[in-house]
This record gives C-alpha cells, structure tokens and sequence, in this order.
C-alpha cells in the first residue's frame, strides 16, 4: 500500500525519507482529493506482470493507455544518470497524466497540495501511481539509487516537463487542475 507525508523543509540529500517530526502522515483519500489515482498491480519476483492482467488492462482500457515502455533509473543504466535525475527532481508539470507502475525498487514523488506543502509519496514495486495534468511535482529515488517502472501513455509518448514559473499556473492544464481540486475540496 502507498505510503504518503508532509516533507520536513531540510536540504539533505534528496533521496532521503524526509519525515517532520513528528511524521504527519498523508492518507490515501487526501492523495485522492488532489486527484492522485492509486492501484496496487501484482508483479512477480523477477519484476515482471502479466500483461494481459485483467486487472491492468481494464484500467488501460478506462484511463486510455495504449503505449508503454520500461525505464530503468539508476547510475548504470541510465546515460546521464546524475543530470537526469536533477531534472527529474526540479519542480515541474506535464500536460497530460504522469502513469508509473513499479517494477522494482523504490522512488519518491513529491506532489504540492493546494497550501503549496510537500507531500512525499513513496512508491515501492507493485504501486501504479498516476499523478493528473497539471499538479507540480517532482521525483527522485531513494538512497538505493535505483528504480524500473513502466511509463504508461495515452496514445503516443509525450513527457515534456514543464519548470515551475508564473507561466505554468496559466497553463490550461493547471487552472483545470487547481479548479477540479477546488471542486472536490
């Protein structure tokens, strides 16, 4: 199960847990009022799922998703590793949903609720994680420095991350996203 809380404001290293003192942990339904989509999808011991799981294809079928790819994020298997992973962890948006299901390790998005806090969602093998257009986010992996995910796509891949600016809150994505948000609260 997903585990989620609001980050301390320290400046360690990004990959560690950085739990407040005490822990003000993040529950599921309050993921789900920022429009954070959660499912636990069984994967095998050698990271692999069945594809053609019941389960996944119909939230495939729902959501839309008909491209995927695997992503290795880890110093020896992704070229560029240490620049990639600062890009990854600066504040940013996307157009269009951000959909991982875990293979294997572990990672870290932190999401900004709507009093512009960080939450830190840990996400560990078997999550599938969607995160909505329009929510600034950021990610990085734990100490281990490793993580394999799927990247799910409605039709072709577009993951083009937009920086944090005065621009991006007037996206149309993102004034969709705060008035959902509003909706719901």
């Amino acid at each position: 199960m997903v585990q989620a809380w609001y980050m301390d404001s320290s400046d360690e290293d990004q990959r560690l847990p950085h739990q407040l003192d005490p822990p003000q942990p993040v529950s599921l339904a309050d993921l789900e009022q920022l429009g954070i989509v959660y499912y636990n999808i069984e994967i095998d011991s050698e990271g692999e799922y069945k594809k053609e799981s019941s389960q996944l294809q119909q939230i495939k079928t729902e959501r839309g998703y008909s491209y995927e790819d695997t992503i290795t994020v880890s110093p020896d298997k992704l070229p560029g590793y240490e620049e990639k992973i600062k890009s990854f962890f600066s504040e940013h948006l996307h157009k269009d949903e951000e959909i991982r299901l875990i293979l294997d390790g572990c990672g870290y998005f932190d999401v900004r609720d709507m009093e512009n806090r960080w939450i830190r969602i840990k996400v560990v093998k078997n999550d599938l994680i969607v995160l909505p257009a329009g929510i600034y986010h950021r990610f990085t992996t734990d100490e281990d420095n490793y993580i394999k995910a799927n990247r799910l796509f409605v039709g072709e891949p577009v993951w083009t991350p937009y920086n944090r600016s005065a621009e991006t809150d007037t996206f149309t994505e993102r004034i969709s996203f705060v008035q959902s948000v509003s909706q719901t609260s």
